[in-house]
């Protein structure tokens, strides 16, 4: 019986691990408090607009769509 337990034990331990991420993995993509600080500090006036006209989540993905278009400062491309 020992020896059942210490072979399903650590099994069930990885299976509850891989769960608890995938419950965690949505909740940290719809964590926007950190989304809203840095949309405010950075944002520019058409993605302004879009907040206010059309709400926090579509001013976000626009922000978010802009910041991958753009090479982070530092980086080169191509050498």
């Amino acid at each position: 019986m020992f020896v059942i337990a210490a072979i399903f034990f650590p099994l069930l331990l990885l299976g509850l691990l891989l769960a608890m991420e995938r419950v965690e993995r949505p909740l940290n993509a719809a964590d926007t408090g950190k989304g809203l600080e840095g949309f405010l500090d950075n944002a520019q006036p058409d993605e302004v607009d879009t907040f206010v006209q059309q709400g926090l989540p579509a001013a976000l993905e626009r922000y978010r769509r802009r910041r991958l278009r753009r090479p982070s400062p530092g980086k080169h491309r191509g050498a």
